[in-house]
């Protein structure tokens, strides 16, 4: 069975980088994974300012919001570094919270679907044809947590 996860407040919405679980990177906290992510696009642009604006925001839509902004050029990088950089933040957001790992591993060897009707790279997209690679990255973080308890 498939499980699909998008909103953070449906079942499994521990999964979602909106999902209320801060993290420690980088010497900072975040307040979730949307935060991290979406600030670490303008690490050494003329926007670095954006990178504090985005930590602080209330809410992941914000900050999704402020990071998704095309006003606002990202670091020439980005599409080198960006899987590292959401490896980074749900890995560490897996490794911090105990309860949302045991949700994960309770998952056992279920597919995990980002089930996002307009991403089809992190998400399936509208008609389930996109890469899904933050489902594809949660299995992979389910695996390393495996691997290092036995």
């Amino acid at each position: 069975m498939t499980i699909y996860f998008y909103k953070e407040y449906d079942p499994y919405g521990c999964f979602s980088n909106f999902s209320p679980h801060q993290i420690h990177c980088f010497g900072k906290k975040w307040p979730t994974v949307e935060h991290f992510y979406q600030a670490h696009k303008f690490v050494g642009t003329k926007q670095e300012h954006l990178i504090e604006i985005i930590r602080q925001v209330k809410t992941p839509q914000e900050a999704a919001d402020l990071g998704r902004n095309t006003q606002n050029p990202v670091r020439w990088d980005w599409e080198k570094v960006k899987n590292c950089i959401m490896w980074q933040g749900v890995v560490t957001k897996f490794l911090t919270h105990q309860d949302i790992q045991q949700i994960l591993l309770g998952t056992g060897s279920e597919t995990l679907v980002e089930n996002s009707p307009r991403d089809y790279y992190w998400g399936c997209g509208q008609d389930k044809s996109g890469q899904n690679e933050l489902g594809q990255m949660l299995m992979t973080v389910r695996a390393t947590i495996r691997a290092n308890l036995t």
